[in-house]
């Protein structure tokens, strides 16, 4: 009787333990569910260059510019070309002077070419390698959009750390306003205040608590463009923070003379501007080849077969046999004159070769422009972070001090409201001069070909 009543139990205890198991699972799922993912800055540029329209659109050209490689390449081989031609004739025919009857007549053709370009002043040679100069051209091109994205995704990602930091720096504010209201009030419950520090007290909250609102709007603000760059829904959106190194000397360069000379040789820019030259050259040589004359050969086989109503000839299939024909052509083409087509086009090659040598030259100004800049802001913004971070020392002593003197009586609430707006202030700009610091350099080493990571 016990052993059977123990069975039952564990008989009914084998459900209670499926369903309990099964709502431990759910549980787990849904409380996975409900976190949030936090975007890391790798996969925000990841993100980016999958799916950001340029990039697909570079992709496409890419595409495109295979299938003219191909093309380009099949030129180089014979045509071949095939057809069937029927006809079919109905009326009145004369067979003997005076003498008309009706005749049906059919007509069949059959014929087959081939045809293979032999010479043609190397244009076919000129315009597969200008194929593939094109392919590698817009290969740099697609490279370059993804140089940008990526910077542009960094700077992004660094306004939002730069924000966040500025939310937790406003919050810090306000707890410590918080605290300081509470003080007060025992203070001069205690008599040792007067009551209007309260109310000095109470606005200097109220004001952090607006600057704390503030710092949450520019944070959101931050994130939603991160997101709109990414072209992902912002509800939910959030990217994982990232400690960034204080900014020191070391980081920074020296010279910008290996900056440039790095440049000039690697960046995605300058050799697309470099191929698109080569572009140029390879389009004149084109043209000169109207001057030069082109030689095809052809070969043609062609049979065919007639019947009508009124003749009793062999049938089809023996008409074809009996009517089969051969043929081979030699084409020779000397240009003469051509109505200065010939000339004006080299000359136009020629025109656009040049323009495309000054647009080297003008990427070229144009980086070094870039690099220059970049260098001297980077050199002054260590610069101000270096102030920046003297000046926050000297700020976060000089309220200490004034908060010793308001805690003994010696200093008003105005005054101690002041010295710490001037900390606030010092904060606020070590802040930003951290960041405008560190975004500056990593877009030194943006020319210098480092990958964008922290």
């Amino acid at each position: 009787m016990t052993k059977m009543i123990k069975m039952t139990m564990i008989k009914n205890r084998r459900p209670f333990m499926k369903h309990s198991l099964l709502l431990f699972i759910l549980l787990i799922a849904s409380s996975s569910f409900g976190q949030q993912k936090k975007w890391t800055l790798r996969e925000c540029v990841a993100h980016a260059l999958e799916n950001n329209i340029s990039v697909k659109q570079a992709e496409n050209n890419l595409l495109s510019n295979e299938q003219d490689v191909i093309a380009a390449k099949g030129q180089f081989y014979p045509s071949l070309g095939a057809g069937i031609t029927q006809s079919m004739s109905l009326g009145q025919a004369e067979l003997f002077p005076g003498n008309f009857v009706d005749r049906t007549f059919h007509s069949t053709g059959i014929g087959l070419s081939v045809s293979q370009t032999v010479f043609n002043g190397f244009r076919n040679t000129y315009l597969y390698r200008q194929s593939q100069i094109n392919l590698e051209a817009n290969e740099f091109e697609l490279a370059r959009i993804k140089d940008d994205i990526s910077l542009n995704v960094a700077n992004a990602y660094l306004n939002v750390l730069f924000n966040k930091e500025n939310l937790e720096t406003a919050q810090a504010q306000y707890e410590f306003s918080s605290k300081q209201l509470e003080q007060v009030k025992d203070l001069v419950d205690a008599g040792v205040q007067p009551k209007a520090n309260i109310y000095d007290a109470q606005a200097t909250l109220s004001r952090d608590a607006q600057q704390v609102t503030i710092a949450e709007n520019n944070f959101n603000l931050a994130l939603l463009s991160l997101s709109q760059l990414l072209q992902v829904p912002f509800n939910g959106f959030d990217v994982e923070i990232i400690e960034i190194d204080k900014p020191s000397e070391t980081i920074m360069y020296k010279s910008i003379d290996p900056i440039i000379e790095y440049a000039f040789q690697n960046r995605n820019e300058i050799k697309f501007a470099e191929k698109n030259i080569e572009n140029a050259e390879i389009g004149t040589k084109i043209s000169k080849s109207g001057y030069m004359p082109s030689v095809s050969l052809g070969y043609g086989y062609n049979t065919g077969a007639n019947f009508s109503n009124l003749t009793s000839d062999n049938s089809f299939f023996q008409q074809i046999n009996d009517n089969r024909g051969h043929s081979l052509n030699l084409n020779i083409s000397i240009p003469v004159f051509s109505r200065f087509q010939n000339k004006t086009s080299v000359a136009k090659s020629k025109i656009v070769e040049e323009n495309a040598k000054l647009s080297l030259n003008q990427a070229k100004l144009t980086l070094e422009s870039n690099i220059q800049r970049a260098f001297t802001d980077a050199q002054a913004a260590l610069k101000a972070y270096e102030a920046a971070k003297s000046s926050l020392s000297s700020q976060e002593l000089a309220f200490n001090n004034a908060k010793e003197r308001y805690d003994i009586g010696a200093m008003t609430a105005f005054d101690l409201e002041q010295a710490r707006v001037q900390l606030i202030n010092a904060q606020a700009s070590l802040i930003n001069a951290k960041y405008d610091f560190v975004f500056k350099t990593k877009v030194l080493d943006f020319y210098m070909g480092k990958t964008i990571n922290y």
